[in-house]
């Protein structure tokens, strides 16, 4: 679930991008190093061995052309010294030499001096369908938390295929895709569920019609690949990468199919990498935890009763949500928040801590009687329509990669048991998660098999970062990758729930962060930190 206003549905597994930004002081670009020959990973059967095979050519091909940085274009939106360009990557890695498409790629220079380089550090701030693009804006934007790691690397971001700037698909019209009210997520009766079952099977149906040629190219493993020819492209013999949310199971499936291109890997907020969740458990998964991080933002507002006048008990604050639900469903405010457009909007609570303070005050004004604010923060952008910017088309990535990179159910029944039961305890976001996720259950093309995710020859030590009370994450994920990654280390940020630690200011995780990407020292044992501070109002 996504902390953006989408349109038709609210998202799942969210962008995480929300995250402090660090220091500039614009650094000179230093030489790129040589390019390592790429590894044909682990092996998955034939069609796995050409791919790893094209992969290799891929990177080998662009490792010669490297990137021809520009000045960023002005409707990008990038600041300078921010540079963009673009590398470009087989469609289809298994022809290698067939249809091609382009990744954006921006960096901007490390603000160390030359000897302090040591290369590029490439981000994914998760989705599927997030943009990385306005990472290094982290160095522009001068916030202390990623200062040291900047005088160290180069700060990279790109757009995964079918995101953004690089080749992006499409799956409605995106101004259709921000019409609101939408209807509400939680069905009163059988034609309620006959409705959204229909308006999922269309919109998978529009994915083929308007994006069919790039569907079943649209999966993590591919966007594995794409991540390797773009470190060839950098010059960069290995990669050193930061993936928050999605980019925690981008990072994972790299690591497997390519261990021994990994020098540093930090993973924030982890998708539980077990095959058996990846997706259609990890999204039921996610309702559980929801629920629980809604529970603890509501006894925040239920403390702070002085301030937001909420109830100072969780019932009380609780039974203001339902009122207001009750209302919008009955008239949506202001003509276009109903209550999916609420839905939409207080997800980024149990997302965020920082939402904590500005969606109580909102939800405040609005029950002392300032109804505006709420319909201002809640209602869809009607702006947010620029085909390629949208988010039309990160709904779209993330549904085409989730339904393409595993085999979910196809019989409704056991999507209807699974959410009836697991509404009656997590009702906040588990209806609004299946509709969103039940377009996988009519997908036009081939669904895979997850990547088995596992320790291979020549990975490194990898760096999990959770927190203990994530909702779109759930802890488990951080464990499951700490198993199956060897060597790994855990940080775990206690009694905590934010989604995307690494940003958060938390001297104990800070530290930890820039120790390991600046020196690769990892403790001897897993480590527990105490939580960030919590909001105040």
């Amino acid at each position: 679930m996504s902390t953006s206003r989408l349109g038709r549905r609210t998202t799942a597994l969210g962008t995480a991008g929300a995250l402090v930004t660090a220091t500039l002081i614009a650094g000179a670009l230093a030489a790129p190093a040589a390019s390592a020959a790429p590894s044909t990973g682990q092996g998955h059967g034939k069609g796995w061995d050409r791919e790893a095979r094209g992969a290799a050519i891929a990177a080998a091909r662009a490792a010669k052309a490297g990137v021809d940085w520009q000045d960023c274009p002005a409707d990008w939106n990038l600041p300078k010294p921010i540079q963009c360009g673009y590398v470009t990557v087989p469609l289809d890695y298994a022809q290698p030499f067939g249809k091609q498409i382009r990744i954006a790629v921006d960096r901007i220079g490390n603000t160390g001096t030359r000897a302090e380089r040591q290369g590029a550090l490439i981000y994914n701030p998760g989705g599927p369908g997030g943009s990385g693009l306005r990472f290094p804006a982290r160095v522009t934007s001068k916030s202390a938390v990623w200062a040291k790691t900047a005088k160290a690397y180069d700060f990279v971001g790109f757009d995964p295929r079918g995101v953004g700037k690089s080749t992006p698909i499409s799956c409605v019209d995106p101004q259709e895709f921000v019409k609101a009210p939408k209807m509400d997520p939680v069905p009163d009766s059988e034609a309620d569920k006959r409705a959204q079952r229909k308006l999922a099977r269309e919109y998978a149906e529009g994915c083929h019609e308007r994006s069919g040629w790039m569907l079943p190219h649209m999966t993590t493993p591919n966007t594995a690949r794409d991540l390797d020819v773009v470190r060839a492209a950098l010059g960069e013999k290995k990669l050193n990468y930061l993936g928050v949310s999605y980019g925690t199971y981008l990072g994972a499936v790299y690591g497997t199919l390519f261990p021994d291109h990994v020098r540093r890997m930090v993973v924030d907020s982890v998708v539980n990498p077990s095959r058996e969740k990846i997706w259609y458990q990890a999204n039921l998964d996610q309702d559980v935890a929801f629920e629980q991080r809604w529970k603890d933002w509501q006894d925040w507002v239920a403390e702070n009763d002085a301030t937001f006048h909420l109830g100072d008990t969780r019932a009380e604050v609780q039974e203001q949500w339902l009122k207001l639900r009750a209302t919008a469903k009955k008239a949506p405010l202001g003509g276009v928040v109903g209550p999916a457009e609420l839905i939409s909007f207080f997800q980024s609570a149990p997302y965020y801590d920082s939402a904590w303070v500005p969606v109580a005050t909102i939800f405040s004004k609005y029950v002392a009687g300032d109804t505006q604010a709420l319909v201002d923060a809640a209602a869809p952008d009607p702006s947010d329509t620029a085909g390629n910017a949208s988010a039309e088309n990160g709904n779209a990535v993330y549904t085409a990669v989730e339904c393409a990179d595993a085999k979910w159910p196809t019989n409704w029944r056991t999507w209807d048991r699974d959410n009836t039961r697991l509404h009656r305890d997590h009702p906040f976001m588990t209806w609004a998660n299946a509709w969103m996720n039940l377009p996988c259950a009519t997908w036009p093309v081939k669904q895979h098999t997850p990547v088995d995710v596992k320790t291979g020859k020549g990975l490194p030590p990898v760096l999990i970062v959770q927190s203990e009370r994530d909702a779109a994450t759930p802890y488990a994920g951080a464990v499951e990758l700490h198993k199956r990654f060897a060597g790994s280390r855990l940080i775990t940020e206690r009694d905590a729930g934010s989604h995307g630690v690494t940003g958060l200011v938390n001297p104990c995780v800070n530290d930890r962060v820039d120790t390991y990407l600046l020196t690769g020292k990892v403790d001897a044992g897993d480590v527990t930190c105490a939580p960030h501070a919590t909001p105040k109002p």
